[in-house]
């Protein structure tokens, strides 16, 4: 980690800190409100605090699954442009665990409020509107054929048993992203995830940068 990460890490840990007590949505940074309202992307400044934490899990989820899964990526941002509302940038490596990255963001998205579908059934139906979706849900049904063939409900269940233990982990790094106006660099991230990082070397073959589309993938 550079002089300037460790400054970086220093001051969101400090923000974090100081704001501990607060809920996500309380902790909003006020230049990501302002960029979705002034951006268009959200009608009034209270949709847009919640897309905001919206999205912050979401890329958090895919963040901190890379971590895991032994990837890396360039960094991670909540800003709003486009079709994205945010983005973990040049993710490469994973292997044959690379669908858990793609799965990530949606599997985050529910474990920030316990809403992981419980029923076979109500699994099949998230699948079946996600897979329309494409992005993430193109890269993860590719990706998962190595492991699990075309079976996506149990690539889905082994995706949520491995990231709701690190739930917390998620939690922490989005809240960093909510705090810091800026996107975070993978080292910094990687120390607010509290997860070891995977050396520059050691990079694997390429994956699509994670983006999300209105923090619905």
């Amino acid at each position: 980690m550079t002089p300037a990460q460790r400054r970086t890490l220093a001051a969101i840990e400090a923000e974090l800190g100081r704001l501990i007590r607060y809920d996500d949505e309380s902790i909003v940074h006020d230049a990501w409100i302002r960029q979705r309202y002034d951006g268009g992307f959200a009608a009034s400044y209270v949709p847009a605090r919640s897309a905001a934490v919206r999205t912050a899990w979401h890329e958090a989820g895919h963040a901190v699954a890379a971590l895991a899964v032994g990837a890396r990526f360039s960094s991670a941002s909540i800003r709003a442009g486009g079709s994205s509302a945010g983005r973990v940038h040049s993710v490469r490596g994973g292997g044959e665990l690379s669908f858990v990255i793609d799965a990530a963001g949606q599997v985050a998205e529910r474990l920030r409020d316990w809403t992981l579908p419980e029923s076979d059934e109500e699994l099949r139906g998230l699948l079946a509107g996600w897979r329309a979706d494409g992005g993430d849900a193109r890269r993860f049904l590719a990706g998962l054929r190595g492991r699990f063939g075309d079976d996506e409900a149990a690539a889905w269940r082994y995706s949520v048993q491995l990231l709701t233990p690190l739930r917390l982990r998620i939690r922490q790094l989005a809240r960093g992203l909510l705090v810091y106006p800026r996107f975070l660099p993978y080292e910094v991230a990687a120390a607010l995830a509290d997860l070891p990082a995977v050396a520059a070397s050691s990079r694997g073959s390429g994956q699509a940068g994670r983006e999300a589309a209105g923090g619905d993938r």
